[in-house]
């Protein structure tokens, strides 16, 4: 069976840094960076990409809408 791995990509510019993605997140990929956007606002950003499942609950409740989900499938050859 394939499994399955995700990825976000987030808006630096856009993301305000509000953390709802972070509590949203059941396998705790994302962080709020200690870098500043232009804005001044510390951005989401995956800090375990590996645990990311594609779930989408992150885009699902970002307010901005700033945060873009993949998904891929990886072959298990055994």
């Amino acid at each position: 069976m394939a499994k399955v791995r995700g990825a976000i990509v987030v808006d630096v510019q856009k993301c305000k840094g509000c953390g709802v993605c972070l509590s949203a997140c059941p396998t705790s990929v994302i962080e709020l960076a200690k870098e500043v956007n232009g804005k001044g606002y510390h951005f989401a950003y995956m800090e375990q990409p590996e645990a990311c499942t594609g779930c989408s609950n992150c885009a699902i409740v970002c307010p901005d809408g700033v945060i873009t989900v993949y998904r891929v499938k990886l072959n298990s050859n055994k």
